[in-house]
């Protein structure tokens, strides 16, 4: 078979054209809602993992006493936020081309593209500013020091990471209401 059959083969039951494909009878629209919902779902059921089972241990065994926690902390953080920045991309863009194809108000296409551009911003803001701020803060640079204290500003950082995290989950939430209404229209 040659490579030309192949590609317009495929193409075909992209498209919805073979009657074998999983992906006859879904539009356009419907296509991209289901990568804006699988971004968002990697990416906030990986964020729970992270908040409410990986984090709670490493305090609970005493690991954020110990001098590597910072590095392994960072270390770890590092890899998550630039997953976190792929599916904030993936979500952004998948929006974007529902908003462009569905037929929802002017007013929902705005809020979707805004709540996917806030999701962005988090996304940039935590892999940018919040995790190496919060990684010096925790480096033990004294180690003579007999007793290591949390500097008062790793509370602060650890507030607005807790912000910051509630608002992703809220906004996500409303993204995906909002992605399914825009479909059903």
């Amino acid at each position: 078979m040659r490579i030309d059959k192949k590609v317009n083969d495929m193409t075909q039951a992209f498209n919805g054209g073979d009657k074998s494909s999983f992906l006859v009878g879904q539009t356009p629209a419907r296509r991209w809602q289901n990568v804006a919902m699988g971004s968002l779902g990697l990416w906030l059921s990986g964020s729970l993992v992270l908040d409410l089972v990986v984090m709670p241990t490493m305090w609970t065994t005493g690991m954020m006493q110990s001098s590597g926690f910072a590095s392994a902390s960072y270390s770890i953080f590092w890899i998550f936020n630039r997953v976190e920045l792929l599916c904030a991309a993936a979500a952004l863009s998948s929006v974007w081309a529902v908003v462009e194809v569905s037929r929802a108000s002017v007013e929902t296409k705005r809020e979707m593209l805004a709540s996917a551009m806030m999701l962005l911003l988090i996304a940039l803001s935590y892999t940018f500013v919040l995790t190496p701020y919060m990684s010096g803060l925790g480096i033990d640079l004294d180690v003579l020091a007999t007793t290591k204290a949390v500097p008062a500003e790793m509370n602060q950082m650890h507030a607005i990471y807790w912000v910051l995290e509630a608002s992703k989950l809220g906004i996500a939430g409303l993204l995906l209401s909002k992605c399914n209404r825009a479909i059903a229209h």
